[in-house]
């Protein structure tokens, strides 16, 4: 009786050493975070015109997540498939809704992050 209970107690053991080991190296959160891709036609990523002083700029980028801008003045957003937020240097965020082409010839923000929801 004494070894059957020793082989129960061995197995609950070992089945949380396991449950601990995948707790400890499975990541949490999203699988994928916001990152630059390369821009390609018929794709529908996220597509920022912007400029900060004589550098231009077209970016893309894809996937859930945030991430800083750099203070950019934006001249166009093309949100493709994506909703977007975007945080401008006056503390100010604003929402832009999927397949949006939206153009600031006039008075650009200067935007200091980006996320796609």
């Amino acid at each position: 009786m004494l070894s059957k209970t020793k082989k129960v107690g061995r197995s609950v053991a070992v089945a949380f050493a396991a449950a601990a080991m995948f707790t400890v190296t499975v990541p949490t959160g999203n699988a994928f975070a916001i990152n630059k891709v390369e821009c390609r036609g018929g794709e529908n990523f996220l597509k920022i015109w912007s400029h900060s002083g004589n550098r231009h700029s077209v970016d893309c980028y894809a996937n859930r997540g945030r991430m800083s801008f750099g203070s950019w003045w934006v001249d166009r957003i093309y949100t493709g498939n994506n909703d977007l937020i975007y945080y401008d240097a006056n503390g100010d965020s604003v929402r832009v809704n999927r397949w949006t082409d939206i153009s600031y010839p006039n008075r650009p923000p200067k935007v200091k992050d980006i996320e796609i929801l």
